[in-house]
């Protein structure tokens, strides 16, 4: 192979022109404008440098198993039960937090929701969970506010309003990321 062939990846449908060639790396431009790197083995040149004939004679089976042996790059592997794990759910609606709220004025209710609300996600972030769903209900958004100010105050997570159907309207998701250095 040499520069300004075009090629085709043997396992993926992509084509290109080949824009360098270092020892056994080959770099080709796609169609789009994406530069991508490959292996001599792993593409065939579309120009008819390759007869039928060749290419029928190719060890096509030793290619295969090669990339199916090929280690991938460095990518973190989430255990298919963490993946899957439903998220921590934290009801904030007052009557769940307390048996009886006579005598507490609006902003006491509130105060008792946002400490409840800092704790659990502080206890999710030290347990390492994922995924935390705040119920707040809908109400004229006041919680709804609170909550999100107290989001922002964490590098960490990011936040978003929980799947309408399992939750409806009045619920936050936050996402914890696990992999942020404190």
């Amino acid at each position: 192979m040499k520069k300004g062939d075009k090629v085709l990846v043997l396992d993926d449908a992509i084509s290109g022109v080949v824009t360098a060639v270092k020892g056994n790396a080959i770099t080709i431009m796609t169609p789009d404008g994406f530069e991508l790197d490959f292996t001599k083995n792993e593409l065939i040149v579309m120009d008819g440098s390759v007869s039928k004939k060749e290419l029928a004679q190719m060890d096509v089976s030793s290619i295969i198993s090669e990339k199916q042996n090929k280690k991938p790059g460095k990518t973190v592997r989430i255990n298919p039960k963490e993946r899957s794990l439903p998220p921590m759910v934290v009801d904030l609606h007052i009557n769940q937090l307390l048996p009886k709220t006579r005598g507490l004025d609006n902003y006491e209710m509130l105060t008792i929701q946002l400490d409840t609300a800092k704790r659990q996600l502080e206890f999710a972030i030290s347990k390492r969970i994922q995924k935390v769903v705040f119920i707040h209900g809908v109400g004229e958004g006041v919680l709804r506010t609170e909550l999100e100010y107290l989001f922002n105050r964490y590098e960490n997570v990011k936040f978003y309003d929980a799947d309408y159907q399992k939750y409806g309207r009045g619920a936050t998701e936050v996402y914890i990321f696990q992999n942020v250095s404190r």
